[in-house]
């Protein structure tokens, strides 16, 4: 039985160049930096934090990239990922017209800090962007379907929320 086991991890370590081989790296710049990364439609995260340019591991091959911040137009993209090289990505987004009062404010708690947050199915930030006491995401009044991920894509929140004009609305996790 040890002897099995020593050729199955001989077997595993062997295999992992070649996979490791499989991916190539995206490198986003994108103004705003706070602008979501969705790569074939998967979630991957920021497009900086801190200014500095975000790096992710993706497949080799062809793939379309978007780029969504609630304030600015969206941006896609197709690229080629090579294996073993860096693909990269810069774009600057145009602003959308602002969006006029009255507001509320939405505020979330307890979520991990780039947890996407959907609002009526529509890409609106990252959980930390509206979890602190001077932060929130303005919305005019009325009710909205909430939806709070981890950025692998399972669902943390969903529900229902109503916004109410100078009102603060808390959407708590479990």
């Amino acid at each position: 039985m040890n002897k099995l086991w020593k050729m199955s991890v001989v077997m595993a370590v062997a295999l992992v160049p070649a996979a490791a081989q499989q991916m190539g790296s995206l490198k986003v710049k994108a103004d705003p930096g706070r602008a979501g990364v969705f790569v074939d439609g998967k979630y991957l995260g920021p497009a900086a934090n801190f200014k500095i340019a975000k790096t992710y591991q993706v497949a080799a091959g062809e793939h379309e990239v978007i780029l969504r911040e609630p304030r600015y137009e969206e941006i896609k993209t197709k690229i080629t990922v090579t294996a073993g090289k860096t693909t990269t990505v810069s774009e600057k987004m145009k602003a959308k017209e602002a969006a006029k009062p009255p507001f509320g404010t939405l505020r979330l708690a307890g979520f991990e800090k780039y947890a996407p947050v959907y609002v009526n199915g529509q890409f609106m930030g990252h959980a930390d962007e509206f979890d602190f006491g001077s932060q929130g995401l303005l919305l005019n009044p009325g009710e909205y379907d909430l939806k709070v991920t981890t950025p692998a894509g399972a669902t943390l929140l969903e529900k229902k929320v109503t916004i109410k004009e100078n009102l603060i609305e808390v959407a708590k996790r479990g």
